[in-house]
């Protein structure tokens, strides 16, 4: 038994490795093409889309809008892009000022971005689950806490 965990959180740990610790090149905007398409959650009566268009040209762009009945609650337009050699998650929500992330970690199946300054949330991470579906989460310290919170989407039709 003891070898069977000693496994899986060798597993665990060398699924998303640290850009730093990894040895590797920096994290490439390519690799985050599973993450192209559209994308589609329900919760109650509320619908949350997300929409990514294919890296190209060293950019990645992206919106989400959150509706609920025939309202749109909330919105938020995302960039990614190749700087310093990480890749940078650029998210203005609701019309806000872009709020900034840098890659702390990337794999061929999940990518994690972090600001320690922001208020909520100081991460964000994108992890595939299958073809179709992927799980977003958000998370850091929100009034003294450590929250985090998973966002399970299946993929949509973009028509």
């Amino acid at each position: 038994m003891r070898l069977v965990l000693i496994v899986l959180a060798t597993v665990g740990i060398t699924t998303l490795v640290p850009h730093a610790a990894s040895g590797q090149a920096a994290p490439r905007l390519a690799g985050l093409g599973w993450l192209a398409g559209c994308w589609e959650r329900t919760a109650g009566t509320r619908v949350v889309e997300e929409q990514w268009m294919r890296p190209r040209a060293g950019l990645m762009l992206g919106a989400g809008r959150t509706v609920e009945g025939d309202s749109v609650v909330e919105f938020e337009q995302v960039r990614i892009v190749e700087r310093g050699g990480r890749l940078v998650y650029a998210a203005a929500p609701s019309g806000q000022p872009p709020a900034e992330f840098a890659s702390i970690a990337a794999s061929d199946l999940a990518v994690t971005f972090e600001n320690p300054g922001h208020d909520f949330p100081q991460r964000i991470s994108y992890r595939r689950v299958g073809a179709d579906s992927l799980v977003a989460r958000i998370e850091g310290l929100r009034e003294g806490r450590v929250r985090g919170i998973d966002f399970g989407y299946r993929r949509a039709s973009c028509t």
